[in-house]
């Protein structure tokens, strides 16, 4: 194995925060210029719905607009795994146990993603972060049949990733127990599955564990390590190809740092705290960053923002995430993607978050519908307004919580809006985890 590392490790300091700093609008002194360049296209949104409950987030898709995710089902019972196909929503289901979640899919339409059986895990790891404490397994769907990925001999594991090949990435435990852990927890080691087969990835120097987000067609592959991750942040962003794990340095913070997401470019995106993370802890001013050529560019906040996080990105560069609410980036720019939809408030969402791109510019993500439910949505590019599905500005695209207080007809929304940070709180980032570090000691580098 050979290790390199691209970025000088900065101060060090011990101080615990929580994440909801990082998506409560306040002034910032890093990020607040909005660089225009080639402005983004106007889009249309098409609600995915639910699948008959009152949540949905969209978190992958593929070039023909095949779009996957999880919706609750009927009376919130539960949370499944869905595809979305030429608008018909197909319930992808679990194994056996309660919850399930789709991440990605490839241009063949295989997804990948977690899904809970219904035996519990031994040590009580709620490792799907359901509140179940059900052992959660990764899977590969493929033509109508949902398939267990195997582990590293742990109980549990996620596929995270998958590219046109069909090479699935994600995460395993193995059946070493975690000496960083504060209870009884196995490793969990980033993993390529091929063929069905797991191979595990080294982390970095120290790491007990590790998980791979994104991989290229290439097979270069992006994620983060650290210790005990179920109960810390990540603290190196990681690219792996090949024999070899380059840790991708960070934006001077030094409590946080991971990439979600690489093209076949060999550019990736992710989020790191920038300095000052010392005096609050990890997360409290992440901001995006594009890493190529090896060097990392802050992408920068919402002005008014104190962070934001870059999730994907398409082969023309365009990145797409969240702060306070859905963003794109694009050329140098930064642009809230609810300015870029033609039409009245709720046209038919205000988009909260981002989280996938494809190469025809095509976005999806959760919004905020106007009686207060959150649903998955796919925002289609148009060539200008006129063909935009609605015409006039998004007026709510500046102050959300404002119009929501003005407006009694949107009173629900300041309420929802609150639950959606309580997310954060809870390590729910609509399927992507964030540790709670307030129930250990805070880890650096």
């Amino acid at each position: 194995m050979k290790i390199r590392s691209s970025m000088k490790v900065r101060t060090r300091a011990l101080v615990l925060t929580t994440l909801l700093m990082v998506v409560i609008p306040c002034v910032s002194a890093q990020g607040q210029q909005q660089t225009k360049k080639t402005h983004p296209p106007f889009y249309s949104v098409t609600d995915l719905g639910t699948l008959g409950g009152a949540f949905g987030v969209a978190r992958g898709l593929n070039s023909r607009s095949w779009t996957v995710g999880g919706a609750n089902v009927s009376e919130n019972a539960a949370t499944h795994a869905f595809l979305w196909l030429d608008g018909l929503t197909s319930d992808l289901g679990t194994f056996g146990g309660t919850n399930s979640l789709a991440f990605a899919l490839n241009l063949n339409g295989q997804v990948a993603g977690q899904a809970e059986s219904p035996v519990p895990d031994p040590f009580g790891v709620d490792f799907c972060f359901n509140g179940t404490q059900l052992q959660c397994l990764p899977f590969l769907w493929q033509n109508g049949v949902m398939t267990s990925l195997p582990t590293l001999g742990g109980n549990n594991g996620i596929a995270n990733g998958i590219n046109d090949m069909g090479v699935v990435s994600g995460q395993a435990e193995n059946s070493t127990f975690d000496s960083t852990c504060g209870s009884p927890k196995y490793e969990s080691k980033p993993v390529l599955w091929k063929d069905g087969v797991a191979q595990e990835l080294p982390n970095w120097v120290g790491d007990p564990d590790g998980y791979v987000w994104g991989i290229n067609n290439n097979g270069q592959a992006v994620g983060a390590s650290g210790p005990c991750l179920t109960e810390n942040a990540p603290l190196h962003a990681l690219l792996w190809h090949n024999d070899t794990v380059t840790d991708l340095g960070n934006l001077g913070g030094d409590f946080y740092a991971e990439a979600f997401a690489i093209n076949d470019r060999g550019q990736v995106v992710g989020s790191s705290d920038v300095p000052g993370d010392t005096f609050a802890g990890p997360y409290s001013t992440a901001h995006g960053f594009l890493w190529k050529n090896g060097k990392n560019r802050d992408l920068g906040t919402i002005p008014g923002d104190a962070g934001s996080f870059a999730i994907a990105l398409n082969n023309q560069g365009q990145a797409v995430g969240l702060g306070s609410r859905a963003i794109i980036w694009q050329d140098g720019g930064l642009w809230d993607l609810n300015t870029l939809v033609p039409g009245e408030p709720f046209s038919p969402l205000y988009l909260l978050g981002a989280f996938d791109i494809n190469d025809r510019g095509e976005i999806v993500g959760i919004g905020l519908a106007i009686n207060g439910e959150q649903h998955a949505f796919l925002a289609t590019p148009c060539s200008d307004v006129e063909n935009c599905k609605a015409s006039g500005p998004a007026l709510l695209a500046v102050d959300p919580i404002g119009m929501a207080t003005a407006n009694p007809r949107n009173a629900a929304v300041g309420g929802v809006l609150g639950r959606m940070l309580d997310r954060f709180h809870t390590r729910r980032f609509w399927g992507y985890r964030f540790p709670s570090s307030a129930t250990r000691p805070l880890k650096q580098r």
